[in-house]
């Protein structure tokens, strides 16, 4: 589902690709319905067809260095436009399978500029700014664990987004939040398993299947195989998360905080699961766990500290909860956090 901004930019371009290819310096370019005091934003496409958000800037303002490739580059450009030379910030998407994000990020220039349209190039470096961990890549890609982890939070955000476009406001864990999703009623903690024996938990500190103050707290385990040939690619959930949301950018940036990084792509490109178990538990008192307030009844120091602790729900009981109260506790959640 596209954004009306994003949509207006992805016809621009689309336009501009029926033009006849020009000279490989040439940029082909078409105005945008975002205006500055020196003329209005434009999409730009160049002879190998790349995609260029251009945005128009005084010929004495400076472009900042230092985002050169290998998915973006930003640099200052001048263009003989309506029979005049312009200069221009030139940010160019060198990467064409992540057209789709560059989209998102040039709707979210456009969103800024609409705002404070007095100093664009401004708006276009802050904007970067928030984005720029999601297309640079200073460490490794999502080791296995980790990916496996993400994906497994990923289902679940794709579960609260059809019942709420807006649910991305209730991913809490890349902000460092004790649960993965949260609101003052509700909160889910979610783990993910590779062991294809048994459902051993690891828990990591005391606060962790401790409930919102007023509200109840779920426990959603899966069970994941990596499934090169069938299941769910990482990339494809991703896509499906972003098509759901009303604010992809906002997806993006918690994505990006997580670790995973666009330019990453080629890297998951054939990580793909089956997802063969997947279970919700109610967190209340008769479930298996430690607190602080467990250890203060146990008349142990709340002094302890870095409690990592290991729950085996192989047997019968806990009892996951059935559909309808999955239902409700994400109906009640959603509600409150609205």
């Amino acid at each position: 589902m596209l954004s009306a901004l994003e949509k207006v930019l992805d016809d621009h371009w689309r336009l501009l690709q029926r033009r006849p290819r020009t000279d490989a310096s040439v940029v082909t370019v078409s105005d945008l319905p975002v205006t500055t005091p020196n003329g209005p934003l434009a999409a730009g496409l160049d002879s190998v067809g790349n995609r260029h958000l251009l945005v128009p800037i005084g010929a004495h303002q400076m472009v900042r260095r230092g985002l050169n490739g290998p998915v973006l580059r930003l640099s200052k450009r001048t263009l003989e436009y309506d029979s005049r030379f312009q200069d221009f910030a030139d940010l160019v998407c060198l990467r064409l399978d992540l057209n789709d994000i560059f989209a998102t990020l040039c709707a979210d220039i456009l969103y800024a500029t609409e705002e404070s349209s007095d100093n664009p190039v401004k708006v276009l470096h802050r904007v970067l700014d928030r984005w720029r961990a999601l297309f640079l890549n200073p460490g490794p890609p999502l080791g296995t664990q980790q990916l496996a982890g993400l994906f497994g939070e990923l289902v679940v955000l794709e579960l609260l987004l059809e019942h709420d476009s807006g649910a991305i406001r209730t991913w809490k864990g890349p902000s460092g939040h004790r649960h993965d999703f949260s609101t003052d009623v509700g909160a889910l903690e979610v783990k993910t398993s590779m062991n294809p024996d048994g459902r051993a938990v690891r828990i990591h500190g005391l606060d962790q299947l401790e409930p919102p103050l007023n509200g109840a707290l779920g426990l959603v385990w899966l069970r994941l195989e990596a499934d090169v040939q069938g299941g769910i690619g990482f990339l494809e959930l991703i896509k499906r998360v972003l098509d759901l949301s009303d604010d992809e950018s906002e997806i993006l940036a918690r994505l990006a905080a997580v670790g995973y990084r666009a330019a990453d792509n080629d890297h998951y490109a054939h990580s793909r699961y089956s997802i063969h178990e997947q279970r919700w538990y109610n967190v209340d008192v008769a479930f298996p766990r430690l607190t602080t307030v467990d250890l203060a009844a146990a008349a142990i120091s709340t002094n302890v500290r870095n409690v990592d602790y290991t729950i085996d729900l192989s047997g019968d009981s806990p009892v996951p909860m059935e559909t309808n109260e999955v239902d409700r506790h994400i109906t009640t959640m959603l509600k409150e956090s609205g």
